[in-house]
């Protein structure tokens, strides 16, 4: 029985872990040999915004891994449940 909990809650924490992380866009060398010098200006971004979008789609991001981890253990305690009726 303890070992049926324990697999659940494993795998329940793999799954709910397997969210994050996951940046595929590694930072590579680029070549720096310059051909042109005219150097253009940026053009003006405004950052709060960018900001503020990040911020909400990271929570969109976390509360969504949540719901996936709560769905996950109710699983777990729902097939625990059954195996201890058995």
């Amino acid at each position: 029985m303890k070992k049926l909990i324990l697999t659940a809650v494993s795998a329940s924490a793999l799954l709910a872990l397997s969210a994050c992380g996951g940046n595929n866009n590694a930072d590579t060398a680029t070549d720096t040999a310059a051909t042109d010098t005219t150097v253009a200006a940026p053009a003006a971004t405004d950052t709060t915004a960018t900001a503020a979008d990040t911020a909400a789609a990271a929570a969109d991001t976390a509360a969504a891994a949540a719901s996936t981890a709560s769905a996950a253990a109710d699983t777990a305690a729902a097939a625990a449940s059954d195996a201890a009726k058995k």
